[in-house]
């Protein structure tokens, strides 16, 4: 527990600019206004989508506050503030079944554009795995990237786990092979995969992942399936953007969410749950192995609103 507190703190340290720009504000509007009115509700919507918590997602919110606000019968501006906090909470929840890979044999890809820090994520995530007991192995797929490899394997030494890398520039697709039959050959519980994310390039892209898909499917059919996408928290509605271009060549079913500390615009976090209906599984708020963190909507909006437990 002890690391989740240190981290409780670092993310409250992390979100203090995010923080500085919903959180101020919504406060503000709480002792400002002496009544509950249509005013009041179109200035916390006004706060929360400029926080980056989007259009879909603030409506949600907002919604569902007026909803509570009515059947609990609140009059005063400032009784609202707990159940607002609850209905962003709500917004972010992923629940349990969001961590399934880690109980079953599974094949994790992880696609990212560069500079989001996908690389680094991948060699947390293994860290963190091989923590909970796991037997990793790496597949550094990202093949055209200078020096992708190179990082990765720095990551797999720190971490403790088996690589299985090619020369820059091979094929992709042979490498996850080459790792699929490692990751069999030494009873791997998660094979993780780094893969290049080249979003301008789209087709390529797709014919990428289809290809890697495919080998996945024909190798290790049992293997439980995972698709990361990771973005950079501190791009805000463009983080927003690129999940959304990616959701349309793999069927992601997660997003690690990284640079989350000193970036006003943490609140994505909660737009690209309700636009897209892809959770937010792990976010990072620092460079060291640690800082890569199961996303807990709770934890996340009471560092948010600086509520120590």
């Amino acid at each position: 527990m002890e690391e989740k507190k240190g981290f409780f703190r670092r993310l409250v340290a992390g979100l203090t600019k995010t923080r500085d720009n919903i959180v101020s504000g919504i406060d503000s509007i709480f002792s400002g206004f002496s009544s509950i009115d249509e005013d009041f509700y179109e200035e916390i919507e006004e706060i929360l989508v400029m926080g980056d918590l989007g259009i879909n997602a603030t409506t949600a919110i907002i919604e569902d506050l007026k909803r509570k606000v009515k059947e609990e019968k609140i009059k005063e501006p400032s009784e609202c503030k707990q159940l607002l906090i609850d209905s962003i909470k709500q917004q972010m929840d992923v629940g349990e079944t969001a961590y399934e890979f880690e109980n079953r044999k599974s094949v994790v890809l992880v696609i990212g554009v560069n500079g989001v820090g996908k690389t680094t994520s991948v060699g947390k995530l293994a860290g963190k795995l091989k923590d909970q007991g796991k037997k990793v192995v790496l597949a550094a797929a990202d093949t055209f990237r200078a020096a992708a490899g190179e990082q990765l394997t720095e990551w797999a030494n720190r971490a403790r786990v088996d690589i299985i890398s090619a020369q820059e520039g091979s094929d992709p697709a042979s490498v996850v092979y080459d790792a699929v039959q490692a990751a069999k050959a030494r009873q791997a519980d998660v094979l993780l995969c780094d893969t290049a994310g080249r979003l301008h390039n789209k087709k390529n892209l797709m014919a990428e992942l289809g290809k890697i898909n495919r080998v996945i499917e024909r190798e290790y059919p049992e293997a439980f399936r995972e698709t990361l996408v990771v973005l950079d928290g501190t791009t805000g509605q463009n983080a927003l953007a690129q999940a959304k271009e990616f959701s349309e060549v793999a069927d992601i079913t997660g997003i690690i969410l990284t640079k989350l500390d000193g970036t006003a615009k943490g609140g994505i976090a909660v737009a690209i749950h309700s636009e897209l209906g892809i959770p937010v599984k792990y976010i990072g708020v620092g460079e060291s192995i640690d800082d890569l963190q199961k996303f807990d909507a709770d934890q996340f909006v009471d560092a948010l609103f600086n509520i120590a437990d």
